[in-house]
């Protein structure tokens, strides 16, 4: 028996979430008293054996170029295949995009209760009982599973990612691989300096903005942050900005440390796609804006004088002024 944990890569290179979700199925595994392992499908660039610093003892590698895109179909096949040879009873992985793909799949296959959205360790003290974010992350439930083999799809930045010391077994795998149906003819990278998916802290604004051309100083503090850029669906409509940078219910849902809303009412749309972020700051000229109710902080002042301000005293905080 042993926690099996699906290690997602990009281009060669282990994703940030991956991390989070080996150092929760490390603990797991802990509580469980066996021992967690990885597994890696594709060609890496990354040193796999260094991952072990995450709690992993044994990363099963399928070292297969085919592999090198996501199939969903082809992806859980080759996964059943490795978690049933290591005996696998928790299989862990990020309830990302890719996670969200392969992760139900894998459950039909192996007639696996699956919890997504997981949000916190399982109580295993009597059954396994895992707490999920539900209602769009309005409310939380408590779902028991009680099939022989469990799969958990963790919510990004939902555990804090603990590196210690040590080093992990690395072990190629033979299975069998099929044909892929899904053909990637070409790649469109997002430009920007920290992934939207993956930021701790992401800056957005709306239509408080008045137009494209003040969006200059939202970049700045975006970049004193170092952190990702985001826009309201309005903005994304009207082509203020790119479409991948529409956070809310029908665009992207994020779960940053921090987010600051610049100029964005709030509307339940794109609050059902922001509320799991740790702290959230809004800066907004309207008192009675919506977005009041959910903020940790706010700021009641117009964005086109707050903005640069708060920019600058970060700046200074830094010694980059």
């Amino acid at each position: 028996m042993s926690v099996l944990v699906f290690i997602d890569t990009a281009e060669g290179q282990v994703k940030k979430a991956s991390l989070e979700a080996m150092t929760y199925g490390a603990k797991l595994a802990e509580q469980l008293g066996t021992s967690a392992e990885g597994i890696v499908l594709g060609e890496v660039k990354d040193d796999l054996s260094a991952l072990g610093k995450y709690g992993v003892k044994k990363i099963h590698h399928v070292a297969d170029a085919t592999l090198n895109s996501l199939d969903a179909q082809v992806y859980t096949k080759a996964m059943a295949q490795v978690a049933e040879a290591a005996g696998a009873a928790v299989i862990v992985f990020s309830n990302n995009v890719n996670g969200k793909a392969i992760a139900p799949r894998l459950a039909a296959r192996m007639k696996a209760g699956l919890v997504s959205g997981a949000v916190a360790l399982p109580e295993t003290g009597d059954g396994f009982t895992v707490k999920k974010s539900v209602f769009s992350g309005k409310a939380f439930a408590n779902i028991s599973v009680n099939t022989p083999v469990k799969i958990i799809a963790l919510n990004p930045n939902a555990y804090q990612t603990i590196a210690g010391e040590g080093t992990a077994e690395v072990v190629t795998d033979s299975v069998t691989v099929d044909a892929p149906k899904v053909k990637v003819t070409s790649v469109n990278k997002v430009s920007g300096e920290v992934p939207l998916t993956e930021a701790e802290i992401v800056v957005s604004a709306g239509r408080g903005l008045k137009g494209p051309e003040n969006w200059g100083m939202v970049e700045d503090l975006a970049k004193t942050l170092h952190a990702a850029l985001a826009c309201s669906r309005p903005v994304a409509d009207a082509h203020w900005r790119p479409h991948n940078e529409h956070v809310g219910q029908t665009g992207i849902a994020i779960a940053p440390n921090l987010y600051i809303a610049i100029g964005i009412s709030g509307a339940i749309q794109h609050l059902a796609g922001v509320n799991r972020s740790k702290v959230i700051v809004v800066i907004n000229k309207d008192p009675e804006a919506p977005f009041f109710k959910a903020a940790d902080y706010g700021i009641v002042g117009d964005a086109f004088e707050v903005v640069p301000k708060l920019t600058e005293a970060i700046k200074k905080l830094k010694g980059t002024a």
